[in-house]
């Protein structure tokens, strides 16, 4: 096999473990893939065959199967390979899901339903910078107010990430499940309660599934706000090893024993105002909704996304941190806020994406300044 072959073994897959071997983003297309590699049909279906070992858990249920995915593969590969050509700020790469179209995608890790059931983040309205309309679902918290109002914008930290501070939990996987809505939730719990006790306690994500139905609606969609509420008048969560995640939905199952971590009840940010999300992602994680059914965030793999995306809210994520990125050669200088996914960590930058703000639209890139909240704990 040729040089570039034995690249593609090493790399496959993973963008980021090609730059630890010295290879610039430049030198292919593809990170680690060379044209022969990306224009021969031996190649590609070799590629595939590393690709399902690598990711696939069960052997497909017949040939006919495994012959469509296959190319269904060959298409991603194909645009994943076009997108890399002409982006600079962030990379695309096979992951577990360059065997789906893009439409089983979203229906599948977007929640969305086409009976109207609605998506991850539910009763969303499509809106433009122009016009701006309160979304239906949107809630407001009980008390009206915003704590971080007061807070000197001038005078926050340059950079925040609350992972090396101890105060956001391993990425999850919500599968095929509409429940980002619940993964949202709780990782913002999760961090508020490590700031306010020094305790980094994982939580269920099931029990909100499973018992939080007043506005939620399981694995079919759900709002953040709904469940901050539930869990501030429902006596807290429990952990997440004493109610573990079933990628389904479950009948409530609470029992005797007590909820572990409570909160006092949760705030709204401003808005589309992206100096009140930093003000508020200064203190802690925030949960916050983006419109995540763009193909390029199917495979994102690195670097600071910048787009293309909308502003139709349909999947419920955290936001964990924020900071500035630069260019080897110093020309390009990027600011980002950093969001925790619900995909596992083999997607992005460990289950993590770095989105580009600053973008000076109002909804922020993906309308993640459109519907911020978080919880609070006395």
């Amino acid at each position: 096999m040729a040089a570039a072959g034995i690249v593609v073994v090493l790399c496959i897959g993973l963008l980021s473990s090609c730059v630890g071997l010295g290879l610039a983003r430049g030198d292919f297309s593809i990170v680690g893939y060379s044209e022969e590699d990306l224009s021969s049909h031996e190649s590609l279906a070799e590629l595939f065959e590393r690709w399902l070992s690598r990711h696939r858990k069960g052997a497909y249920a017949s040939l006919e199967e495994k012959l469509r995915r296959f190319e269904v593969f060959k298409d991603n590969l194909h645009h994943i390979d076009e997108t890399n050509r002409k982006v600079s700020s962030y990379w695309l790469g096979l992951n577990e899901f360059a065997d789906l179209t893009h439409d089983e995608f979203k229906a599948t890790y977007l929640g969305l339903s086409p009976s109207g059931g609605g998506g991850d983040v539910v009763h969303m309205h499509h809106d433009d910078d122009d016009e701006e309309p309160e979304e239906e679902g949107s809630s407001s918290s009980s008390s009206f107010r915003f704590r971080y109002e007061g807070v000197d914008a001038a005078r926050l930290p340059k950079s925040v990430d609350w992972r090396s501070k101890g105060a956001v939990t391993g990425v999850k996987n919500q599968g095929q499940c509409g429940s980002c809505w619940a993964f949202s939730t709780v990782a913002a719990v999760e961090g508020i309660n490590q700031i306010v006790t020094g305790n980094l306690t994982a939580l269920s994500e099931q029990e909100l599934v499973d018992c939080d139905t007043d506005g939620n609606n399981g694995c079919n969609g759900g709002l953040m706000d709904y469940a901050f509420s539930y869990i501030a008048h429902n006596g807290g969560l429990h952990t997440e090893e004493a109610y573990p995640y079933l990628m389904e939905e479950g009948t409530c199952s609470r029992g005797s024993s007590a909820a572990v971590v409570t909160i006092s009840g949760y705030e709204d940010v401003p808005r589309n105002n992206e100096q009140a999300l930093l003000k508020a992602l200064a203190h802690q994680p925030v949960s916050v909704a983006i419109e995540a059914s763009g193909r390029n965030l199917q495979f994102y793999s690195g670097g600071v996304f910048d787009g293309p995306c909308g502003t139709q809210l349909d999947h419920g994520v955290a936001a964990v941190g924020y900071g500035t990125a630069g260019k080897d050669n110093g020309h390009v200088v990027a600011d980002y806020i950093i969001v925790k996914n619900s995909w596992g960590p083999s997607w992005g930058e460990k289950g993590y994406i770095r989105m580009r703000r600053g973008t000076g639209k109002r909804q922020g890139l993906c309308g993640i300044n459109k519907m911020p909240s978080y919880p609070t704990k006395n």
